[in-house]
C-alpha cells in the first residue's frame, strides 16, 4: 500500500519521511491541495530503479536486434574481439 503524506509533512516531518524512505526503500507520495504532486525516495532507491530501467532498455535493444536479424555468429564475435585486442 503506498504511503501518502501532505506537502506540509515534507516540511514539518522531513526526518520522519527520510527515515521511512531509507528503511523501506520505497517512495512516499506527497499531495498538494489533496492532489498527487510528488514522489519522494532515497537516492539509493532512485539509482536502483534507474539501473533497472537501463537494464530493461538494453534487454529490449538486444531483442530488437535479434528480431531484425542484427546478430553475429560465434566466429564473427571472436574475430572482432581478436581485431580489437590486436590494436
Amino acid at each position: 500500500m503506498p504511503v501518502i503524506r501532505k506537502s506540509a509533512d515534507l516540511r514539518n516531518k522531513y526526518s520522519e519521511i527520510s527515515a521511512f524512505c531509507h528503511k523501506f526503500r520505497e517512495p512516499v507520495f506527497i499531495t498538494k491541495n489533496g492532489e498527487g504532486d510528488l514522489a519522494v525516495m532515497s537516492i539509493a532507491t532512485y539509482e536502483e530503479i534507474s539501473g533497472r530501467q537501463e537494464l530493461y532498455r538494453l534487454i529490449q535493444e538486444g531483442i530488437d536486434d535479434i528480431e531484425n536479424g542484427k546478430i553475429l555468429t560465434e566466429k564473427e564475435v571472436l574475430k572482432n574481439m581478436e581485431m580489437v585486442l590486436a590494436e
